[in-house]
């Protein structure tokens, strides 16, 4: 939050005309203001013009009262101040002594200072309060300090005006702090508040948007960031798009910090497996900053790394191995090791799913040479090993890797839980691909335990859950899978919305898993909203949809509604008949089911009808995130 924290820094000095705190100014809005706003290309204007308006009336007011000497006449001597003069001089200098502290300990000296002799009520010390408090934030010092003096310039604030632009800044700081103390739930209440503040201003035509629009961004930049840490991640999008918005309005078309806006929006969308959106905001990313900066800058290897992600998530493989190639060749060259390591782990993972097996081997034993003995990363290099030996069937040499790996995280699950966890989720797919569904299903448990304590890793919560429903269907544990489909598709609903194509699998395997214990009308419900969410998400013709669309069939064919059940086969046949050769197998099968449910609508009794559980997406999440967060931790 310390970006936030700096922008709403340099705002204090246009809400209050008799303190200026005019040394600090945002980063995204004031520090290149001049390259940035479109303002300052103009040769008539200067940017000192610009921050007058920031600039406080005291001191001009002081200028004026100061006895002047005039060179031309005998100096007039200056009378002795009276009690009320000096009480006014004294607040003035104190004033004076605490707009011009810039560190820590000088804020905090010159605001005893002023608590001394100002009264609590006096908006001027509510505004000290928020200067403090937003120092501290910036600073990351002691976000309970922030947070108390948050409080305490609420309290001030609250009684003068409500819906005032301090009130608004005083929110914002109260919801960046409790954001840094994991009150997820606080903070979305400050920030929301603050928000509809700021909304309620701008309807009103505020005299002067510029003091309106830092804040504004900065609300809307730690409200996206709220939601993603309370797993509400499709709702998230909504301010990360008013981010790009102001930044739009308000910066050069081609600037740096215009492109990371579009990188952001970007990556956004990939939180939510959205793929197709994020593509054309990462090239407009990669296509200002190539502009700008140069194709070895650090911001396009960035871009190139996100637009691999997305590759990598569109099953485009071979052009995300050539951004991660490319990406790869300016992490070297700026010496950035970290980015790098992983860069390389992805490429091997790009490497199998293209089916160069020995090449992604050969990449993870070069990487794992320049790692330490019981690191992380030399974890994550075993979990990569082990996933290129489980494709060659290596199944005991891939299940050491496993174990080495596990050996490994077990003692950092206290330190990094989050990024273990991940670990595990990968950990417990390759058992789940190797038929050892019973480690698997361990894994997973273990996975759930850890997540179930970080409520910023909702989505994951609900992803881990989903499929660990599945495997416990596959392995004939049917009545103890209901409870995690269950909780995965209130979970997930939170996170991504109730149309999210993956939820529509959730729902068809709790279908199901109903049916098969003869719960029919629960399962024609799930099945019911499974192919609504398919039909809209992937499509009517696609392959998972039609499967839905079959098993609706079934369940109405279970609770006897033949005419129903024929009814949805025949689309099934039909959907399949327009792939053509590629689906026969399919469309023979659903031609049978059909001649099945006609004789059984006649009177003549047949088997039951299976059911089909479909598999999660192919798309791992827990690697999507992980390579996101390594975007992220290193911008």
């Amino acid at each position: 939050m310390k970006r936030a924290s700096r922008s709403l820094l340099s705002q204090i000095t246009t809400t209050q005309k008799r303190i200026t705190f005019s040394r600090i100014f945002s980063r995204d809005f004031f520090s290149n203001i001049k390259n940035e706003n479109p303002l300052l290309s103009s040769p008539h204007i200067k940017p000192a013009e610009l921050l007058l308006p920031f600039l406080n009336t005291t001191t001009t007011s002081r200028f004026q009262n100061t006895p002047t000497r005039n060179f031309s006449t005998q100096l007039i001597k200056t009378p002795p101040l009276n009690p009320r003069q000096r009480k006014i001089k004294e607040k003035s200098d104190i004033e004076e002594d605490f707009e011009s502290a810039v560190t820590t300990e000088g804020i905090m000296s010159a605001f005893k200072a002023m608590e001394s002799i100002f009264d609590e009520d006096d908006p001027k010390l509510g505004l000290a309060c928020l200067k403090v408090g937003l120092h501290l934030e910036h600073e990351g010092e002691e976000p309970e300090k922030a947070l108390e003096f948050g409080n305490r310039a609420l309290n001030i604030f609250d009684k003068v005006d409500k819906g005032s632009i301090s009130v608004a800044m005083t929110l914002q700081l109260l919801g960046s702090a409790c954001y840094d103390l994991s009150r997820f739930s606080d903070s979305l209440g400050y920030l929301s508040r603050a928000n509809r503040i700021l909304v309620k201003l701008e309807s009103e035509g505020h005299n002067d948007s510029k003091d309106i629009t830092p804040i504004l961004h900065a609300v809307h930049q730690e409200l996206a960031k709220t939601k993603t840490a309370l797993g509400r991640i499709e709702e998230s999008l909504v301010h990360h798009m008013k981010c790009l918005e102001i930044k739009e309005m308000t910066l050069e078309p081609e600037s740096k910090e215009l492109g990371v806006a579009y990188r952001e929006l970007a990556e956004a969308y990939v939180k939510i497996l959205n793929f197709k959106e994020a593509m054309p905001h990462c090239l407009k990313a990669l296509q200002m900053h190539k502009a700008q900066l140069g194709d070895n800058s650090v911001e396009v290897a960035r871009d190139r790394q996100l637009l691999g992600i997305i590759y990598t998530g569109l099953e485009e493989h071979h052009k995300a191995l050539e951004q991660n190639q490319l990406s790869q060749r300016v992490l070297k060259k700026w010496g950035l090791d970290a980015d790098l390591f992983h860069a390389e782990v992805e490429e091997a993972n790009m490497k199998i799913a293209l089916g160069k097996i020995e090449e992604a081997i050969n990449t993870l034993k070069s990487v794992v040479q320049r790692t330490d003995k019981d690191s992380k990363n030399r974890a994550l290099v075993y979990v990569g090993m082990a996933n290129a030996l489980c494709h060659q069937e290596k199944f005991s040499d891939s299940k050491r890797c496993l174990e080495l790996a596990c050996g490994i995280l077990e003692k950092k699950e206290s330190a990094i839980p989050a990024e273990v966890a991940e670990a595990y989720m990968e950990i417990a797919v390759l058992y789940e691909t190797m038929n050892e569904f019973e480690t698997a299903i361990t894994m997973f448990k273990k996975t759930l335990s850890m997540l179930e304590n970080l409520p910023q890793e909702q989505h994951s919560e609900g992803s881990v859950s989903a499929r660990l429903g599945w495997l416990l269907m596959l392995s004939g544990q049917v009545k103890q899978s209901i409870p995690y489909l269950e909780n995965a598709v209130e979970l997930l609903k939170e996170s991504y919305g109730s149309k999210h194509y993956g939820i529509g699998y959730v729902y068809n395997n709790l279908g199901a898993a109903y049916l098969e214990l003869d719960r029919f009308q629960s399962a024609a419900q799930m099945f019911a909203i499974a192919k609504e969410i398919m039909d809209a998400a992937l499509g009517p013709h696609h392959a998972d949809a039609i499967e839905s669309c079959q098993n609706l069939s079934k369940a109405y064919a279970a609770m006897g509604s033949y005419p129903i059940a024929i009814e949805f086969q025949q689309r099934a046949v039909d959907a399949w008949e327009n792939h053509g050769s590629v689906r026969q197998d399919e469309f023979r099968e659903a031609i049978r089911i059909l001649e099945q449910l006609k004789k059984k609508a006649g009177g003549s009794k047949g088997d039951r009808i299976s059911t089909k559980a479909l598999p999660l997406p192919p798309t791992s999440e827990s690697n999507v995130r992980k390579q996101l967060e390594t975007i992220r931790s290193a911008q």
